[in-house]
């Protein structure tokens, strides 16, 4: 063998993986054991309590509501879903039409607040100066502080009678939608102005304004993290800033504006104050949003607590039961799509 053929041998013999050691009988992988230091411990045994705490506190919740509405749930059965009428004393009620206007209101909120949500998130994250940026930051987060009774003060005492031309509008021009429609009970279209006082439709814009700043956070946290080389590859290319927002920012944050939508829609469900100070409660399903009554579960329980009879009481916490339900399904669907988005995995990391 040459000087340079055993070169090669000693550097292919260099470059080849070392064989693994055999495995022997019994042999098990060695266990990684860590040693945190006293602050990681304390810190991981407040955050674990914690955690335990709000997962006990929400568990007894339930609980408490299931065993204080089983009376009322044993006597009405699957009837207490499809009832419209509100009347435990007689033993006919149910939240069929208080369900269908918590549902109303809140779906006229998010049409409302996602759209002043994503352009409030995207003015704060991709267009202000940074000098103002926590300006309009803290302005946001100021509006979320506002008691949600001031907020249905100024919707009964100012934006109702502001609103009422609007909604006279949309029913004249789109009223040959039904959901826009102001009919009575003969189907003749209504013009009174106090035939859209107090709807689902006011009281959907107050909600709105209130869950707002909470989509808003969501989304700008979420656009804030689109990737900055990306953002400056798309300026590179020609990108106008628009442009860039549209197939950088918004697709990046996609994950997080569904998350806040339906964060949001989960408040929107359970709003009482403000929703009771302005709808005229009734208990028919009314799917004319803009026409005067409208209901919704937070407001009946508010409404009916303090004369109610120990049954009443019942039938009250199994509609709050059922509210309850409901927003745990939607914040747990929330909290699963934003984890499992780009954003929302870059955020939990």
């Amino acid at each position: 063998m040459t000087g340079a053929g055993a070169g090669a041998d000693e550097l292919t013999a260099l470059l080849e993986p070392p064989e693994p050691p055999p495995v022997t009988a019994g042999a098990r992988a060695r266990a990684l054991v860590s040693r945190p230091s006293a602050g990681d411990a304390v810190f991981r045994t407040l955050a674990y309590s914690a955690g335990g705490i709000t997962v006990a506190i929400m568990l007894a919740v339930g609980f408490f509501l299931t065993i204080r509405g089983a009376d009322a749930l044993s006597v009405a059965g699957l009837s207490f879903f499809t009832t419209q009428e509100w009347s435990p004393e007689t033993r006919t009620f149910g939240i069929a039409a208080v369900l269908a206007g918590t549902v109303t209101i809140a779906l006229v909120a998010m049409c409302f607040s996602v759209p002043l949500a994503t352009g409030t998130a995207l003015l704060i994250s991709e267009i202000v100066p940074p000098r103002f940026r926590s300006v309009l930051i803290s302005l946001v987060d100021l509006m979320a502080a506002v008691p949600s009774v001031v907020y249905g003060l100024w919707g009964l005492f100012f934006l109702q009678e502001n609103v009422i031309p609007v909604a006279e509008w949309i029913s004249y021009y789109f009223g040959w939608i039904p959901v826009f429609a102001v009919t009575g009970a003969d189907g003749q279209r209504l013009t009174d102005a106090s035939q859209f006082t107090s709807s689902a439709f006011i009281a959907g814009i107050v909600v709105a304004l209130m869950v707002a700043p909470t989509q808003t956070s969501v989304m700008r946290e979420a656009f804030s993290q689109a990737p900055v080389g990306e953002r400056e590859g798309a300026l590179a290319l020609g990108s106008t800033r628009w442009g860039m927002i549209r197939t950088v920012v918004i697709p990046f944050g996609r994950g997080g504006m569904i998350g806040g939508t339906m964060l949001g829609l989960g408040r929107a469900l359970g709003e009482t104050i403000a929703v009771y100070l302005i709808i005229s409660p009734i208990f028919t399903i009314n799917w004319q949003v803009l026409k005067t009554g409208s209901n919704s579960v937070s407001a009946l329980i508010a409404l009916r607590y303090g004369e109610s009879s120990d049954f009443g009481l019942s039938a009250l916490m199994a509609a709050g039961l059922a509210l309850f339900i409901i927003t745990l399904v939607i914040n747990f669907t929330a909290s699963t799509i934003v984890a499992r988005s780009r954003s929302g995995a870059q955020s939990e990391g």
